[in-house]
């Protein structure tokens, strides 16, 4: 037990630390995009660098911020009829969504881990501005880990199970009655 708690500690600041660079991967952006709006006020021209500076740091948004949303259990649900479940087919079902968010995780790590290694390309973003395709390709992998890490977090996970307890439990015995009758 002490082990499930301290990962689920690990979990809890792994998450923390994915909102601050999520944040901060977009204040980046919006700098950038701040940036070129003030230089064609200024100068009547553009940056051609801007847009193509900006747009790398959208992977890193969108994978991390689904990883944060499944830590909030912010995920996609098909809540009403799972509710409706008996309380028997409501774990197994839980455990089924657990079991499809692992397999989606380790599909991230074994095929964002193979897209990792054969990215070879360097984004021209200027002349002076060049970014390997490695800065946006580890992200797919890192959030498949993610995601197995906040896997230990349980039904905690699915909070479309649990979020309204007195709802469910009236569910449950509503079902357990009906069953009995």
């Amino acid at each position: 037990m002490r082990l499930l708690a301290s990962l689920r500690r690990v979990s809890d600041g792994v998450n923390h630390v994915a909102i601050v660079v999520c944040v901060a991967c977009i204040l980046f952006m919006l700098g950038i995009s701040f940036t070129a709006f003030l230089y064609k006020l200024a100068t009547g021209s553009t940056l051609s660098w801007t847009y193509s500076l900006a747009r790398l740091f959208l992977p890193w948004i969108g994978f991390l911020s689904m990883t944060i949303s499944l830590r909030y259990g912010e995920h996609v649900a098909m809540t009403l009829l799972v509710r409706s479940l008996p309380r028997l087919l409501l774990k197994v079902a839980a455990g089924l969504c657990l079991g499809v968010i692992a397999l989606f995780a380790l599909m991230l790590v074994w095929y964002g881990w193979v897209y990792f290694e054969g990215a070879s390309q360097v984004y021209m973003v200027s002349d002076q501005i060049q970014i390997h395709s490695k800065f946006t390709a580890i992200v797919v992998p890192l959030s498949g880990l993610i995601i197995l890490l906040h896997l230990v977090q349980g039904f905690d996970l699915l909070e479309h199970f649990i979020d309204d307890e007195t709802m469910i439990e009236e569910l449950i015995e509503s079902n357990d009655t009906e069953e009995r009758s």
